[in-house]
């Protein structure tokens, strides 16, 4: 694999030994048989389009959860490496950026080998299902970012392995179950009052969320969506939802990635 001509030449050589060596783990073998599995029995019991949709849930659940597992385990596993290249020529930047596309990298390609390879096996590729099976593609890929930059920004704050697992299943029970239901309950307490641009930024504050807006407005199944999404859809339907999701997208894939190099540049080994 070639590596961005905008990396350094030793980030490069640091993301091609993870690629390696996260290459060989068993645990992304099996992330992407899952995937696989899943897609394959979708299909042959349902339509591409149910398939679609139903593999949207999956996404949305296990893709995060995946990623800062992942993520933590790891930073762990790679903790001595860490170290030796610290006492080499090798900067902080250099080092965080390596090990984080290191990881990602291998998931997300698991991940697209995963959920796409049953479609092109099965034919099932229509060329109106084209744009939505990219975008679900792209959508998984763009949570993998998001989570396992959370797991290192989680990493680089949090010394003690357990502690540091159990902050990240707090951070995806947060993000993926409870934070809808939550948004909910409020938007109950406070049903007489004009509260829909507090929720609004509140769906912007959950990538989870963002993910299923795009999905979802892709797909046109409102019913689908959660409180909050359905809110997104009244005020920024469409073309606009979109773009505005996949910005706050973006932002939640860079935010948390600088943050984690500041905290990783400061922490000591």
């Amino acid at each position: 694999m070639t590596m961005p001509r905008i990396l350094s030449p030793i980030t490069r050589k640091i993301v091609k030994y993870e690629l390696r060596d996260v290459g060989r783990s068993r645990w992304l073998f099996a992330y992407t048989l899952f995937f696989f599995a899943v897609t394959d029995a979708l299909l042959r019991f349902g339509g591409a389009d149910k398939a679609l949709l139903s593999l949207t849930s999956v996404t949305l659940f296990i893709v995060p959860l995946v990623a800062l597992v992942f993520g933590t385990v790891f930073l762990d596993d790679a903790r001595e490496f860490t170290e030796l290249l610290l006492a080499q020529p090798v900067t902080r930047r250099q080092l965080y950026t390596g090990l984080y596309l290191g990881l990602t990298l291998p998931l997300a390609a698991g991940f697209v080998a995963g959920a796409a390879i049953p479609f092109a096996l099965h034919g099932a590729i229509a060329p109106t299902l084209r744009i939505s099976l990219a975008v679900l593609l792209a959508a998984g890929v763009v949570l993998t970012c998001v989570f396992t930059a959370l797991a290192f920004l989680v990493g680089a704050f949090v010394d003690d392995r357990l502690r540091r697992m159990g902050a990240a299943i707090a951070l995806w029970l947060a993000m993926a179950v409870l934070y809808d239901g939550l948004v909910l309950v409020l938007a109950m307490l406070f049903a007489d009052r004009p509260i829909e641009r507090l929720l609004l930024g509140l769906t912007l504050g959950n990538p989870v969320d963002l993910a299923r807006v795009i999905l979802l407005l892709q797909f046109d199944v409102s019913a689908l969506m959660g409180y909050t999404g359905a809110v997104f859809q009244k005020f920024f339907g469409g073309a606009m939802g979109i773009a505005i999701a996949s910005t706050a997208l973006a932002l939640w894939v860079t935010v948390p990635v600088a943050l984690g190099l500041r905290a990783f540049r400061k922490r000591d080994f």
